[in-house]
């Protein structure tokens, strides 16, 4: 089982796994540990990750990024708008109001959802998983920012299953950087809460996380968020004050240009970076637009000054985070500031002031977020024994359900009027189930919404049910329980509906005294209250029942016979809608795009890799024909066969330069069968010699061994040391007549000497003589102990003289008692064998 934490940030990917040692950031195919969110659609194949960011810059229209930015908002979103005119492909309105990525790819234009393209990039980064761990990956944890509202996180599992992964919990990157923090830390108080805050600025987003750690646990306290105050900002910023200033200075616009545009922002940018570590810092571009070089210098004064509306935005999230978890900047033990965006000095400066405290950077800035998932899916997976640590997430935005229902002072006829209550309040802990109870005639619908979807900036209504349909009694209302889930997530859902019907049991009850159910929620239901909804209870996500859901029991003291009453419960239907989502029939049609297209790629990557082949042949064989190869091959084949590799180059360059892979494949066969025969004759001549030297040495070391007078030889017969110079001296002859056959042999003809024919002559040589001549030699007999008298034994039995030794073995089966003292006067004769 794979345990797999992925990052997906604005402007690159980090992959981390969880291995036995620890969690690792695992690299990329170019070893980079940040893999470039980017996907670039081409003629033939897609470009993804860094080969995508490489072609970037030849292709910008169709080089999608920032993908993060788009996936689950609507077209007519305004910040959506905002994000739309710095990008440089084509988003247009899709059919359902969500917007569409425009390009052009095996040559027609095509258009994609946004969840496709992360799902594309999310293949990206599971491959480089797979690579690292050698294993297929399926489970994994995913990081998501805070405020990504229910839409978004669906769009994400959407893009999960479209790459193929299983995502066990959607992680909020706050909380896992606070839990990559945490879980290492051994001085944790045990009673007194430890508060930290942790403030990420990411490419693209603010976020600020309080949480309060004690010994084995972290508590989420409060969240604060900005959506569009990010690293980005300040590159925009400083294009925008470059912009200005090439149009007074040059007379270009650059804007009109998006090569040129992206090639400004990508020198901001590194200025960017340059001013956090420099007061001033220049900018140079060759050949923006126009065939003019630009040159800009700037000061980080500046910077700062021009800066000055994103950084008056800083300090809101760190309010709202401290006011919601109730705490003051005193109560504040350290601040961890992480994320790309943060390096900026004015942003500690201002994170400095706010909580009187010097900011510190004890993590990774980039890498925290990937760990923090890895050690998330390394605690949900059976697989991993991990430190115990709990982690009580809280969610940040109020959900609401709302329903049609008459009023109970209103005339029956009177027409429904929309009634709602907040179900999961901010701050809810993750996960959560939630119990209603409401009582209906027939088939309704309830509307999932957020409860302050104006402060959100979001749509209000999530998604909507449909309970039913069911039968009630004679026309009566039906009583029906409801459960609401808030999964690991962050995603709400209407979880089940259930019909309960009480029904009189014939079976008589025993003179004891009778208890009589009630239902509480209904007896406690207070005056002004709707009646259709009459209870919301906490619920437990594992299933267990909710506290409050059982039916009061109350005792009488009459002791007669009553029927029993039970309670009937009936699943009922629950149909859902999600609005903007993506059905399960699209997303199966879009995995199966995303395979077909995986596969296309494939084939153009093995197609470049045999092309490159033929290509590498060509040159590496003309050059070895002048070369090492001079002497072993003749003229006429030399002049064939460079003619033959002239034409092949020429044709790789013109008509063969986009073929298939097996013309390719053909083409290098082709090459082979007049190359090959070369190339053999050259391998024979440098692997000849020491193939001939090794049965040499094999023939003269084991005739020199059989002729010996060397006693550790005296104990093999004569005869097989004479078989043993037989074969000797015919493998020499052998050697010496295929010797003088080559010998007499030009290079360039074809050898009857091989290596691999000197190879098995050694090897069978070698199994025919070693047996013979390691012989072990027979064992000697023992001399007797001093005690004893020596005779030898009699000529007609064959056994060795008793010793000691042998005594003792045959005690031990039985022929003495354990223990016995051995009789050495008698050891003269043997003892008969047992």
């Amino acid at each position: 089982m794979s345990v797999v934490g992925f990052d997906f940030g604005n402007e690159s990917g980090i992959v981390a796994v969880a291995r036995q040692r620890g969690i690792d950031v695992v690299l990329n195919d170019e070893s980079k540990r940040e893999t470039p969110a980017i996907v670039c659609f081409g003629d033939k194949q897609r470009f993804i990750g860094t080969a995508g960011a490489a072609t970037t810059m030849m292709n910008p229209k169709n080089s999608i990024s920032q993908i993060k930015r788009l996936i689950g908002r609507q077209f007519n979103d305004p910040e959506l708008q905002r994000d739309i005119k710095a990008l440089p492909f084509s988003v247009t309105e899709g059919p359902d109001g969500y917007p569409l990525i425009n390009v052009r790819y095996l040559g027609e234009s095509r258009a994609f959802t946004p969840t496709q393209v992360l799902g594309m990039v999310f293949s990206d980064l599971k491959v480089i998983a797979e690579k690292n761990l050698n294993t297929a990956v399926v489970d994994c944890c995913i990081g998501i920012p805070v405020y990504f509202t229910d839409l978004q996180r669906r769009a994400v599992l959407d893009a999960a299953t479209i790459a193929g992964l299983h995502p066990l919990r959607l992680f909020h990157e706050t909380t896992a950087t606070a839990l990559a923090y945490g879980i290492y830390k051994t001085d944790l108080p045990e009673n007194d809460q430890l508060n930290v805050a942790f403030v990420d600025i990411g490419h693209a987003s603010m976020q600020v996380c309080i949480a309060g750690y004690k010994k084995g646990q972290l508590k989420v306290l409060a969240h604060g968020f900005d959506r569009s105050l990010g690293g980005r900002d300040f590159d925009e910023a400083l294009f925008q004050h470059f912009v200005g200033k090439f149009r007074e200075e040059y007379k270009i616009d650059v804007p009109s240009n998006a090569r040129a545009c992206l090639r400004l922002r990508t020198a901001c940018e590194k200025l960017k970076k340059m001013l956090s570590a420099n007061p001033e810092a220049p900018l140079n571009i060759e050949c923006l637009m126009e065939e003019k070089d630009v040159r800009g210098f700037i000061k980080r004064e500046e910077f700062e000054q021009i800066s000055i509306p994103i950084l008056e935005r800083v300090k809101r999230p760190l309010e709202k985070a401290l006011f919601e978890a109730g705490l003051t900047v005193e109560n504040i033990h350290s601040v961890e500031v992480v994320g790309s965006g943060s390096r900026v000095p004015a942003i500690m400066k201002i994170l400095t002031e706010f909580f009187g405290k010097e900011p510190r950077r004890t993590m990774n800035a980039s890498e925290c977020v990937a760990r923090g998932c890895a050690l998330q899916c390394a605690i949900l997976s059976p697989t991993f024994k991990v430190r115990e640590f709990q982690v009580h997430e809280s969610f940040p935005m109020p959900i609401a359900l709302s329903w049609k229902g008459s009023s109970p002072d209103s005339d029956p006829a009177a027409a429904d009027h929309q009634q709602s209550t907040l179900v999961f309040p901010k701050g809810n802990p993750l996960p959560s189930v939630k119990a209603l109870t409401f009582f209906r005639q027939g088939t309704f619908t309830i509307d999932v919404q957020y409860a302050d979807a104006a402060e959100l900036q979001v749509p209000a209504k999530i998604s909507m049910y449909t309970i039913g349909p069911f039968q009630s009694k004679n026309g009566e209302r039906s009583k029906l329980k409801v459960k609401a889930r808030l999964n690991l997530h962050g995603i709400v859902s209407i979880d089940s509906a259930t019909l309960l019907e009480e029904e009189e049991s014939d079976v008589p009850v025993s003179k004891e005294p009778a208890k009589m159910e009630t239902d509480a929620s209904q007896d406690a239901a207070p005056a002004g209250v709707d009646v259709n909804m009459q209870d919301v209870k906490d619920g437990v996500e594992n299933g267990a029942p909710e506290s409050g859901e059982k039916p009061v029991e109350m005792e009488t003291d009459a002791k007669v016979e009553a029927p029993k009453r039970k309670v009937k419960k009936t699943n009922v239907p629950v149909s859902e809608l999600v609005y903007g989502g993506m059905l399960p029939l699209d997303v199966q049609k879009a995995t199966e795009k995303e395979f077909e297209m995986a596969l296309q790629d494939r084939v153009m990557e093995e197609t470049k890799d045999k092309k490159n082949a033929v290509e590498a042949y060509v040159y590496d064989m003309r050059n070895k024909l002048n070369d090492k190869y001079h002497g072993f091959v003749t003229e006429q084949e030399k002049e064939e066969l460079i003619s033959k590799l002239q034409t092949v180059e020429d044709w790789l360059y013109e008509d063969g330069e986009d073929e298939t892979k097996g013309v390719y494949v053909a083409k290098l066969e082709e090459l082979k069968k007049q190359g090959d025969p070369i190339e053999e004759r050259y391998k024979e001549s440098t692997e000849r010699g020491p193939v001939i030297d090794q049965l040499t040495y094999c023939f003269n070391s084991f005739k020199e061994a059989a002729m010996s007078n060397d006693p550790k030889f005296e104990h093999i017969d004569l005869a097989e040391k004479e078989k043993v110079i037989k074969e000797c001296v015919e493998a020499e002859a052998w050697l010496r007549e295929k010797q003088q056959q080559q010998d007499s042999l030009p290079k360039y003809a074809n050898p009857v000497l091989l290596s691999a024919d000197v190879k098995r002559k050694a090897e069978a040589l070698d199994r025919f003589c070693r047996p013979v001549m390691t012989k072990p030699k027979p064992a000697a007999p023992k001399p007797p102990t001093p005690a004893e008298s020596p005779s030898p034994p009699p000529q007609s039995t064959p056994e060795p003289q008793t010793n000691g030794a042998e005594v003792d073995e045959s005690a031990a089966e039985g022929e003495f008692a354990e223990g016995e003292p051995m009789d050495t006067d008698k050891s003269g004769t043997a003892p008969s064998p047992a």
